[in-house]
């Protein structure tokens, strides 16, 4: 019994602008893919929620062959971070898997509160009582 992904993405990691190598990349609706290997071969998986944070690099040698490494950095255990080396236009493959996460975290109603303009008391804790402070 077979199950098809629709992939909104694949490539695979390359040498000289050519996809060279036994190593693939994709990403789903919901998750990003990594394959490594000709004969054995490891698959691995990172669900597009758990992703935190997306980088690129380009290299000068990866910006002549158009290539560029985009890194994503996962609360997930088994691979917190995931580097896809040498993939093609970086920069619209990063966009790409930050849509996707955006809109994965807010189907699956998963939100990292974040603190916007609260002061640190230098103990990495905001200080809620500044209102209360301006009063006074």
């Amino acid at each position: 019994m077979a199950i098809n992904i629709e992939y909104l993405w694949k490539d695979r990691k390359r040498y000289f602008g050519l996809p060279l190598s036994f190593t693939r990349y994709s990403m789903s609706e919901d998750r990003l893919f990594v394959s490594v290997g000709f004969l054995n071969i490891k698959d691995d998986e990172i669900l597009l929620y758990r992703v935190r944070d997306i980088d690129t690099t380009r290299s000068l040698g990866q910006r002549i062959f158009g290539v560029g490494t985009v890194t994503v950095v996962s609360s997930d255990k088994t691979m917190p971070n995931l580097v896809l080396k040498n993939v093609k236009d970086p920069v619209f493959v990063k966009e790409l898997i930050h849509k996707q996460v955006e809109e994965m975290k807010i189907r699956r109603r998963v939100r990292v509160g974040e603190i916007m303009g609260a002061d640190l008391n230098g103990d990495g804790e905001p200080d809620f009582d500044d209102e209360l402070d301006d009063n006074i």
